[in-house]
């Protein structure tokens, strides 16, 4: 779905309709200036939110390189923007991702990763099963030494609803393979990272 969607496909007047009644639910008029176009704004926001829904992010980590150098250290993506959505509560959640790996004879292009927590992210989510969902991606299709995954987020459900935390953040992990058996790896990682903020 895009903004150019049909409008007059009947799936899309039926969620148009459904918007409509949370608007009256709401106690709006629906049929004043400012509300005629919304249902099909919300259906053209909805459909870049949950863009993640219409792939399989897996996808985007097939192609690989290998001529490498024999390239087996660290490779380390931070501060991924992530947007998503809370699935208890529809609100959103932001934040960023920390995604390593340690390669075992080929990498993947960089942007791919960022696509891979995009992909799992545009979705109805929990920060916990975001977080699983990306590493799994990339132990299944990589195949590497080790993988980890951090991420960070506010969310919206916590901070301006329920118990009005605004100044709260969730923090997350996942590690694998070597970032989890060998402490060494663990803490260069964690220096990496913490490397990275200080240079800007």
């Amino acid at each position: 779905m895009t903004e150019e969607f049909d409008l007059n496909d009947e799936r899309n007047i039926v969620a148009m309709q459904h918007v409509r009644g949370l608007l009256e639910y709401m106690g709006e008029d629906v049929g004043r200036e400012g509300l005629l176009e919304t249902p099909a704004r919300v259906l053209a926001a909805m459909g870049e939110h949950f863009s993640g829904y219409r792939e399989d992010p897996k996808e985007h980590l097939l192609k690989t390189f290998e001529e490498v150098e024999g390239y087996d250290e660290v490779v380390l993506v931070s501060d991924i923007d992530v947007h998503s959505h809370c699935e208890h509560h529809m609100v959103p959640f932001v934040g960023k991702a920390h995604v390593a790996y340690i390669p075992r004879g080929r990498v993947v292009g960089l942007s791919k990763l960022a696509r891979v927590v995009d992909g799992y992210a545009k979705r109805l989510q929990v920060q916990e099963k975001l977080t699983m969902q990306i590493a799994n991606a990339l132990v299944e299709v990589l195949e590497p030494e080790g993988v980890a995954v951090i991420i960070q987020c506010q969310h919206f459900c916590m901070c301006h609803r329920g118990v009005h935390k605004s100044n709260s953040w969730t923090t997350t992990s996942k590690l694998t393979g070597t970032f989890l058996n060998n402490p060494s790896s663990r803490l260069e990682l964690f220096q990496l990272i913490g490397m990275d903020k200080s240079l800007r």
